[in-house]
């Protein structure tokens, strides 16, 4: 009597447990639980990337990372290129200073300008000696030697008729008086040659760019010394590979950097190829950037044909790990998903999703990088 009981009091527990186990797998009527999709697992409260790909945020971290959202909407827009350019001259306002002769560089009395100095129109900048070889330098004093032999002999010459005034021709005194003119306008104008240095003035009024110069310094013939710019009257020239592009467009923006806007207006467009492409020049009319000669920029042309789209800010779109665009769309009031889609630039700052993002849905628009980054 005492084995079996003992037998039966061990399995007891054990027939319960299988028994409530094979409970819990039975369906109630009506309902299978094969359909139902398997739960988001998380691991904690703190930020992750689920399993689905969708990102799990509490909402202190969405303050913390100053997450803004917006509600989209489908519009038309102008359809936009972007073309490559850079800060050029303008034609009217600036200027180069080269010098035309080989020689050395001599700073005049107020001294060589500096790098943002303002000139005037006319204002020296520097001096250049010519430079002029031994030989060269001994043919012109020898011709200067030459010349002041013959004034010398004219001059006398003159004299004499001047004493014979009455008994001589007024014609050869008029002559002599000729020929004495002409030798002292040659011997001044080869003495001014040995020792005249070149002056070199500002072509324009404005600010010195650049300034590749210093006292004492040998340049040659041609070389580029300063660099004269009007800050408020710059231009940006950009190249288009597209022909037609210069009749379509019908406004253009710039961008030189995050929150560096330039607004530029369309000026013309040039008649033949320069690097398989045609040069578009647009002027400067303000923005938030400060621009420098020769700077690069990210030109945003508008053209007149309209294209339908999303518009969104750029820093809204960012690349996952395939480096495909994607949006990050709220689905829930802690859960992100990201959205695949096609864009193209509308400005300096905005984009058109014009594939993959419909309206009404609520996309991050400001922290999408640090969202994108939670793994």
């Amino acid at each position: 009597m005492n084995a079996p009981t003992l037998l039966q009091r061990t399995l007891q527990p054990l027939f319960l447990a299988a028994s409530l186990v094979a409970s819990a797998g039975l369906a109630h009527e009506g309902h299978v639980h094969g359909d139902e999709p398997a739960p988001a697992l998380t691991r904690g409260d703190g930020p992750q990337r689920l399993a689905d790909g969708n990102v799990f945020l509490p909402k202190t971290t969405q303050r913390q990372l100053a997450l803004r959202t917006q509600i989209t909407g489908s519009g038309e827009h102008p359809v936009t290129v972007e073309l490559a350019g850079k800060v050029v001259l303008d034609p009217g306002s600036g200027g180069r200073v080269q010098a035309m002769n080989p020689g050395r560089v001599e700073a005049p009395a107020g001294g060589i300008p500096s790098l943002g100095k303002a000139v005037k129109k006319g204002e020296l900048l520097a001096r250049v000696h010519p430079a002029v070889s031994p030989l060269e330098l001994g043919g012109q004093r020898a011709q200067a030697a030459e010349l002041r032999a013959a004034l010398g002999v004219a001059e006398r010459r003159l004299a004499r008729l001047r004493e014979l005034e009455a008994t001589v021709a007024r014609k050869d005194v008029d002559a002599a008086e000729a020929d004495v003119q002409s030798l002292r306008e040659r011997f001044a104008a080869i003495t001014r040659s040995l020792s005249q240095p070149e002056d070199l003035r500002a072509p324009v009024a404005g600010v010195v760019a650049s300034a590749s110069v210093v006292a004492g310094q040998v340049v040659e013939a041609r070389e580029l010394l300063f660099e004269i710019i009007d800050p408020a009257n710059l231009r940006v020239e950009a190249l288009a590979y597209d022909p037609r592009l210069a009749a379509e467009i019908a406004g253009a923006y710039g961008s030189a950097g995050p929150d560096q806007e330039v607004l530029l207006s369309f000026v013309g467009a040039g008649r033949s190829l320069r690097e398989q492409a045609i040069p578009l020049l647009f002027r400067v009319d303000g923005g938030t950037a400060t621009l420098a000669l020769n700077q690069p920029l990210r030109v945003i042309a508008q053209t007149r044909s309209p294209i339908r789209g999303v518009p969104l800010p750029a820093a809204a779109v960012v690349k996952n790990s395939a480096n495909q665009e994607i949006v990050w769309v709220k689905t829930s009031a802690e859960r992100f998903a990201p959205r695949p889609v096609r864009t193209q630039p509308l400005d300096g700052t905005r984009v058109a999703v014009v594939d993959g993002l419909e309206g009404g849905v609520r996309v991050v628009v400001q922290g999408a990088a640090l969202l994108n980054q939670v793994r």
